[in-house]
């Protein structure tokens, strides 16, 4: 390959960009209006503007970007995450055009995407499944009889989509009928189709997953898991690798669980295989996303492997070059996602113009940035501003660098999840280990959040002054070498 179109924008593209040049490729950008002046587009090599701000006119425009690609010669498009990047019709087109997708083939995404075909998939590897039915349900008398059957709380899930989206959890038979309802309806707006399908609810789960890689010559390998179970709204806002909760043991034996996984629809590229775990240390399969992940950073950082490299390997036809038993975890990497949300207002989209952007530097801190001081925060997009990825020895250092990185992390203009990241970071639910999905629910609120800040502002007024007494000689420092 000498040139790789980014079917994608803010931090991802730039991250994908780095990789690409750093194998002596060239890039091309394609951008919307809301991001002509974006980081990723000054980086590319070639930059094409395909549309207005709003990605159903622009970033979701399948043809113009194919069009582009053909237009500037390119060998390759990687779509990153979001947008087409889990499209099994657009991975069609891009190979129709003989052009390569860099990720799986149509039918791993097209079988994988729905959550219904993918347990249907995987069943022949004994994968082990939630408790629940393996067939789209609208019958509201149906559910009822199923709901009994399988016990309650059950979970409803679109069988299209993800993200929260159509997901909700039903405590009784009398509130089934509306959440049924409800979730038919948010999954036909979400994703065209109001397929649903139910589950035993999991309680205390934990959130886990393992990322796979998988060459065009048999070869599947697993980079252990990420951990996150951190979330709001169903979405995650902190991972880390290695999970706290795993022993090696179960370590291998969910590796092996998703490298099936990746075998039963014979997938190729890079993916993950996300599981839910229960108080009994029990694991499910949950789906398998068809692309990199937001959290990739923290696997790249306890393996040493650029993923990003590696799925652009694999699509030229190479045969990886790394085996399971080169595989080691080194040290802890911890992520958090810097959104321009609210977390005093449930975590509201908070848009504005970056009056103050400045990004945390040093050793083992790692920024994956998609914005520059100045800039406007958009409406149209997701509210990502960027990762902040930190990395230690031990779980524990990885923590304290976070906690460092996020108070030289300046930002004015717009909220953030800073300060929810720096919560969660001090919390000892956290910090012990010992917490699940319900972390938000169980131990945040504003007010927490609000507390904490008054407390570290009060304790730093008193250093300030402290410091300025001993200054003046006002106070003298006790010495400490007297009794």
């Amino acid at each position: 390959m000498k040139k790789i179109l980014v079917a994608n924008r803010g931090e991802i593209a730039l991250r994908v960009m780095k990789s690409i040049q750093k194998m002596g490729i060239k890039t091309v950008a394609v951008f919307s209006e809301a991001d002509r002046h974006a980081p990723h587009v000054k980086f590319a090599d070639e930059a094409i503007c395909i549309g207005p701000a709003a990605s159903s006119e622009s970033y979701l425009k399948a043809d113009k970007i194919i069009d582009v690609a053909k237009h500037l010669n390119v060998d390759g498009i990687h779509p990153g995450y979001g947008f087409l990047s889990e499209n099994a019709n657009f991975s069609a087109q891009v190979e129709k055009e003989r052009i390569t997708f860099i990720g799986p083939k149509p039918h791993a995404i097209k079988v994988m995407g729905d959550k219904l075909a993918a347990k249907e998939t995987v069943k022949a590897y004994d994968i082990p499944m939630v408790p629940g039915v393996d067939e789209a349900i609208t019958d509201i008398k149906k559910a009822v009889n199923i709901a009994k059957d399988i016990g309650f709380p059950i979970l409803i899930k679109a069988s299209a989509g993800g993200g929260g989206k159509g997901m909700r959890i039903v405590e009784d038979e009398k509130s089934l009928e509306e959440q049924m309802k409800r979730a038919i309806s948010e999954a036909k707006s979400a994703f065209g189709d109001g397929s649903v399908f139910i589950e035993k609810y999991v309680t205390s789960p934990r959130h886990i997953e393992i990322q796979v890689l998988a060459d065009t010559h048999g070869n599947v390998i697993h980079l252990f898991e990420r951990e996150c179970s951190v979330q709001r709204r169903h979405q995650k806002v902190v991972e880390e690798a290695p999970s706290a909760l795993l022993t090696p043991k179960l370590r291998e034996q969910m590796g092996k669980a998703a490298v099936n996984v990746a075998k039963s629809c014979d997938y190729i590229g890079a993916g993950t295989v996300e599981f839910l775990m229960d108080a009994d240390l029990n694991f499910y399969f949950l789906e398998m996303n068809t692309r990199l992940q937001v959290e990739h950073p923290v696997t790249e950082w306890i393996t040493g492997v650029d993923l990003v490299e590696q799925q652009i390997k694999i699509a030229r036809g190479e045969k990886l070059n790394i085996q399971q038993d080169d595989l080691k975890i080194n040290g802890h990497a911890l992520e958090l996602r810097v959104y321009a949300e609210d977390p005093t207002q449930d975590f509201m989209p908070s848009v504005g113009h970056l009056n103050r952007y400045k990004l945390p530097k040093g050793k083992n801190i790692r920024v994956d940035n998609g914005f520059e001081e100045g800039m406007d925060v958009p409406i149209y997009y997701d509210p990502m501003l960027s990762k902040l990825v930190t990395y230690g020895n031990s779980r524990e250092a990885s923590i304290q660098k976070m906690i460092e990185a996020i108070d030289q992390y300046e930002v004015e203009g717009v909220e953030t999840t800073l300060s929810f990241g720096k919560f969660v970071c001090q919390h000892e639910a956290f910090r012990s280990g010992n917490f699940d999905t319900h972390f938000v629910k169980k131990y945040y609120t504003p007010e927490k959040l609000e507390s904490q800040y008054k407390n570290e502002a009060h304790l730093a007024s008193i250093v300030a002054i402290k410091t300025y007494l001993e200054d003046r000689k006002i106070l003298k420092t006790p010495d400490a070498n007297k009794n």
